[in-house]
């Protein structure tokens, strides 16, 4: 226990150390803030004024909390992913250096070495997430704030099991690499890919139908639904306080990917919750199985 500890420590101070790896994390946050200054928030906006009802008016504040909530979810989405890739890129780089070998040949076992990276990952990536959170909630308080409390400790559940989710995924994945071109390859795969297939960039539902079929069996999906759901509750809840019908609300909702369907039926918030959490668990069970076969293939060696 004290070699885990020991070597997470080290994990993580040597993240922050690498200036490098450290703005490496921040990159996704900040295409996206850049995106939403110049791109994103004229779209939001536009999509929904015209999501309205002739004759119902609403306050800029409400459009600006909305618009503040979808920006939210699409952030937060995103950087549980891609910063825990870009936090567990040390596993690489100590391939790389050779630094893996070194620590391999003191006492320190092959799982509890992969253990100690995983755990690092997700403290680091909690961190930036948390900080994230902080900013998104700040600026909501600055642009129109209808979350409650209930609301608030949801939004930090989502963001725990999805860097859960992400650290997971990107062990695994991590795991195979052993050189810096691997490295850029896969960072710049996800960082540009991962927030279009899960809905973050684009609403799933101004997709094709076959491509919304396929999105639908991507647990990311469903992890940028949950957060969607939770920081755009309040202000959905003031415009029904308003008068705006419920069918209205509801197609405000599908357009955004608030609803989701599978199989033409709703999926309920619960089971959201079940799918990103339940693929995290097996994913971890994965990432700590191939980290036991390769010490055990290592041993035969």
């Amino acid at each position: 226990m004290s070699s885990l500890t020991a070597l997470i420590k080290r994990n993580i101070k040597l993240f922050f150390k690498d200036k490098g790896m450290f703005i490496t994390s921040l990159i996704t946050p900040i295409i996206l803030l850049v995106l939403y200054v110049t791109f994103l928030g004229t779209i939001y906006r536009d999509s929904f004024a015209t999501a309205l009802p002739k004759g119902f008016t609403v306050p800029d504040q409400l459009i600006a909390g909305t618009v503040g909530g979808e920006l939210f979810s699409s952030l937060l989405a995103v950087c549980c992913i891609t910063v825990a890739f870009c936090s567990n890129l040390l596993a690489v780089q100590d391939k790389v250096t050779g630094a893996r070998r070194d620590l391999l040949m003191t006492p320190v076992s092959r799982p509890v070495l992969g253990i100690s990276y995983y755990i690092a990952t997700f403290i680091v990536t909690l961190i930036i997430c948390f900080a994230a959170t902080g900013a998104c909630f700040f600026y909501l308080w600055k642009v129109g704030w209808y979350l409650s409390a209930d609301d608030v400790l949801m939004l930090i559940l989502d963001v725990m099991i999805l860097v859960l989710f992400g650290t997971a995924l990107s062990s695994i994945i991590n795991y195979f690499l052993s050189t810096q071109g691997q490295i850029s390859a896969v960072g710049s795969i996800v960082s540009a890919g991962y927030g279009f297939i899960c809905g973050a960039y684009m609403p799933i539902s101004s997709f094709g139908e076959g491509m919304q079929k396929a999105l639908s069996f991507l647990p990311g999906t469903y992890g940028t639904a949950l957060i969607r759901n939770h920081a755009m509750r309040g202000a959905f809840d003031e415009m029904a306080d308003r008068g705006i019908p419920k069918e209205v609300i509801e197609g405000i909702k599908d357009g955004v990917d608030c609803n989701l369907y599978f199989s033409g039926d709703k999926v309920s918030m619960t089971a959201m919750f079940v799918i990103v959490a339940g693929s995290a668990v097996v994913l971890m069970a994965v990432y700590v199985l191939i980290n036991i076969l390769g010490s055990r293939k290592a041993q035969v060696k």
